[in-house]
């Protein structure tokens, strides 16, 4: 049995189809990167405000709780 070759029962696209498909490809290209540089950026802040706030819990002394005189019941 002779095998057949590639491309004979498949239909060719034309170049309409081509430059959509191309189109569609760099498109896609175009919105990834700039979803990767808009996570990238978010992580990136993300870890400068957690050592914003870090830095600021460490830096102020922690209040001492206020200590409330018991009242007395007056007698009589």
């Amino acid at each position: 049995m002779k095998t057949v070759p590639d491309g004979i029962f498949k239909p060719k696209p034309n170049s309409s189809e081509l430059k959509s498909d191309l189109t569609t490809r760099v498109a896609r290209q175009i919105l990834d990167g700039e979803k990767a540089e808009r996570e990238a950026k978010t992580e990136r802040l993300r870890q400068a405000r957690l050592a914003r706030e870090t830095a600021a819990a460490a830096a102020t002394p922690a209040k001492p709780k206020a200590v409330r005189a018991k009242r007395r019941a007056a007698a009589g």
